[in-house]
């Protein structure tokens, strides 16, 4: 049931990021796609690239789906998913009101493991959930391992758990997650505070919060995006989006932008957000004015690719850029 050791391709920091352009925004004529293209996450196939992502429907619920894209340039679209690959829990469950992929682990029998964000709205904001799902069938569809989510709120995480990162590396799983830790009412809505967290596990389905915070706040660290992290050269790296509490959703200069760090034992981390490589566009008219968020790594050809998302959390689609060292 465990995978092997991560094998990672080296992915470095420290170069510059060349961005490319955007490579998928829905257009609106699917059912389970009318908007958005959050949190993409490159799966390598053979012949193709297979890029999963959340998408929204008529009702602002978001499920996972893929579109599949040419190697060697992206932007050319070969396949896009008609349906989406996992659908939303059961009255009351965790994920009643959005599923929204987060990290793929395949398994050595062939199975694909999928851990993803469950959502619920609640009175007036919303709780989040860890679920776990596998498919059987390549990851053309996911489904649920337990009712249940894997990790919820609790002592450790007063408001939610999330969006993990997941590894089995030096023979133990490990995760690194965003942590809800509180709320404060700003012009009258509810935002939440979350940093990043590490988790441990024996079997990569239960797992045990360390209490190590990765990514503490700070005066601008108010909320971390989407921990993306791999292992290279012996060491524990991370790219990740973060941003303020106030505003960041009308004002760029709040809004999220992306970050970089690492760690000898992925526990204790060291921000190095100069080395990040990448940022917010200049230019008024690009996808990623606004903000850049949810970056994700991956190599072809001893090529680094990023992929990312940018203005509205996506809703402008997500793009790429290739590192040049």
């Amino acid at each position: 049931m465990l995978t092997t050791e991560d094998k990672s391709s080296p992915l470095g920091a420290g170069g510059s990021w060349q961005k490319k352009g955007v490579i998928y925004k829905p257009d609106g004529t699917l059912a389970h796609s009318r908007s958005h293209a959050q949190v993409p996450y490159a799966y390598k196939h053979k012949d193709f690239l297979r890029v999963y992502f959340s998408s929204r429907d008529d009702y602002g619920q978001s499920r996972p789906t893929f579109i599949d894209v040419d190697y060697d340039d992206p932007t050319k679209i070969l396949y896009i998913h008609d349906t989406f690959v996992l659908d939303l829990g059961g009255p009351g469950e965790y994920d009643e009101t959005g599923a929204m992929p987060s990290w793929f682990v395949p398994q050595a029998n062939g199975d694909i493991w999928l851990y993803y964000t469950g959502w619920n709205r609640t009175h007036n904001s919303y709780r989040l959930s860890m679920g776990l799902s596998v498919s059987t069938d390549g990851g053309i569809t996911f489904k649920k391992m337990f009712r249940g989510p894997i990790m919820d709120r609790s002592i450790d995480n007063p408001l939610w758990a999330a969006q993990p990162s997941v590894m089995y590396v030096n023979g133990r799983w490990m995760m690194w997650y965003i942590s809800g830790q509180k709320c404060e009412y700003i012009h009258g809505y509810p935002e939440p505070y979350y940093d990043c967290r590490v988790a441990v596990s024996e079997d990569g389905i239960k797992w045990t919060p360390t209490g190590d915070v990765a990514l503490p706040f700070d005066d601008f660290l108010h909320a971390v995006g989407r921990p993306s992290v791999f292992f290279e050269d012996g060491i524990f790296k991370m790219y990740y989006s973060y941003r303020h509490t106030r505003d960041y959703r009308t004002d760029r200069n709040q809004s999220y932008r992306l970050g970089y760090a690492e760690s000898k034992d992925g526990f204790k981390w060291e921000r190095k957000d100069d080395l990040v490589g990448i940022h917010k566009s200049d230019n008024p008219n690009d996808f990623d004015y606004e903000m850049i968020d949810y970056a994700y790594c991956y190599e072809h050809n001893n090529k680094k690719y990023l992929l990312y998302n940018g203005n509205g959390f996506g809703r402008a689609g997500f793009g790429y850029a290739i590192l040049e060292k």
